[in-house]
């Protein structure tokens, strides 16, 4: 078996024994748990993130599977817990808090107030709005790390990330989505999700900018 130093060891000799301190002590929050969101908690994991506290209110389904980090066996199950139980496999040195249920003004606090930092990882555009502007007005000091655009086949290099505000941070082409009938492909979802994932580690070891 391998041991909780054996793998913080390896991690430090990949990332710098100090980096790796500081992401181990770090508290991540994911908001959605699909396309976006189930890289996202991947990246990190394997990072090394301290503590990630998944939120989503769906289970997972037959047509998540192209894009999304979920497998046959977990159609039905709610994504938090489904999530959870890979993520434990890859890296069970992590606290994961799972919380199967719909983010609202009302629980926000709750839920992501212990935080370093703030996915926003929705799939409609009400929700990733909501979420925003909740967050900035409720913890003015954390950063959320948004996403806008990442639909269809086009060229990945299109997908940036950019401070929109002090604390907003926001990664895709800022112009694909799902509503305009464009595709949805895994490698483009996560090619975003990966730009939200750095930018989370990036925040947590002091560096602001994208």
């Amino acid at each position: 078996m391998i041991t909780k130093q054996e793998f913080m060891d390896a991690l430090a000799r990949r990332h710098g024994a100090e980096s790796q301190e500081r992401i181990c002590r770090a508290c991540v929050g994911i908001a959605g748990l699909g396309g976006l969101g189930s890289h996202i908690a991947f990246f990190l994991a394997r990072a090394g993130v301290g503590r990630l506290i998944l939120v989503d209110f769906d289970t997972v389904d037959l047509s998540n599977l192209n894009r999304q980090q979920y497998r046959l066996c977990d159609i039905g199950t709610p994504k938090p817990q489904a999530l959870a139980k890979q993520l434990q496999e890859i890296n069970p040195f992590c606290r994961y808090d799972v919380h199967f249920q719909q983010v609202t003004p009302d629980n926000l606090a709750d839920l992501f107030g212990e935080c370093d930092v703030l996915c926003e990882a929705f799939d409609a555009p009400e929700q990733k709005a909501m979420l925003i502007e909740n967050a900035l007005q409720l913890f003015p000091q954390m950063p959320v790390v948004a996403a806008s655009g990442m639909a269809g086949f086009a060229s990945a290099n299109r997908i940036q990330t950019a401070r929109r505000m002090k604390n907003l941070y926001l990664c895709g082409d800022g112009e694909t989505d799902i509503d305009q009938g464009t595709s949805l492909v895994e490698p483009r979802v996560a090619v975003c999700a990966g730009h939200q994932a750095l930018m989370a580690l990036r925040l947590i070891l002091g560096n602001q900018d994208p």
